[in-house]
């Protein structure tokens, strides 16, 4: 009788040994991996602007510069002024003193100031667009920079700054427009005050055929309620 249950007892833990391998077998061969990103990619729509409808693109920054408020620009300061003077003659502090920074050579402007070596090897000059570049992400217009600063996300945010750094001892003439990406001869016209190709001007008529036969010195095709005449001979009767 022992043996008997020896015998049941050992074929219920040979199975449970079997079943055990292979639910583990199977969870090997049809194991799924987390994805990198989560969710389907939909043809055409990228990240969170696609999901949205897309956001509107980034203006230049020598569009917004005619509109910019340099009162603003000076409140938008108040964020540097931890790190930074701008009055004539100010001392250096963490960061250089910027009075009369626009237009001076990148990384060399304030004297005695240890520029790090990714700004001061940087070449060129503190332009609108150069600023522009630098004031939205320092790490990214000179990396290895020794400035801690985030960046101004806005670009109405960097226009009124450049704005009112400019009115501190640099006094640079405003950049002139330039063409929008999306539309540049939309953008072109604009700048030139013209409608762009293929828009009516404000005064200008907008001609129908008979009128623009008119004015070309030429008769109108176009009677009455708009239906066509018939002369000479194509319009006389036959007779029989």
């Amino acid at each position: 009788m022992d043996n008997r249950n020896n015998t049941i007892a050992g074929w219920v833990l040979g199975a449970g040994i079997v079943a055990l391998g292979a639910s583990i077998v199977t969870a090997e061969m049809f194991k799924a991996e987390r994805p990198e990103k989560m969710g389907y990619p939909i043809e055409g729509v990228t990240g969170a602007e696609g999901a949205e409808g897309g956001a509107e693109a980034e203006q230049p920054i020598a569009n917004l510069m005619a509109s910019a408020d340099i009162a603003k620009g000076e409140a938008v300061f108040k964020k540097c002024t931890a790190c930074h003077t701008a009055n004539q003659g100010g001392a250096n502090g963490t960061g250089p003193n910027l009075f009369g920074v626009m237009g001076k050579p990148i990384g060399k402007h304030a004297a005695g100031f240890a520029y790090s070596p990714a700004l001061s090897g940087h070449g060129g000059t503190w332009g609108f667009e150069e600023m522009s570049q630098w004031l939205k992400s320092p790490r990214d217009f000179a990396p290895g920079t020794k400035m801690t600063f985030a960046g101004l996300g806005k670009p109405e945010d960097r226009a009124n700054l450049i704005a009112w750094l400019n009115a501190q001892g640099s006094n640079l003439p405003l950049p002139a427009p330039v063409a929008a990406a999306g539309n540049p001869a939309q953008a072109a016209a604009e700048a030139a005050d013209q409608p762009a190709a293929g828009d009516k001007g404000e005064d200008e008529p907008v001609l129908n055929e008979a009128t623009a036969a008119g004015a070309k010195g030429g008769a109108s095709n176009i009677h009455g309620d708009g239906a066509p005449t018939v002369d000479g001979r194509a319009g006389q009767q036959k007779t029989q």
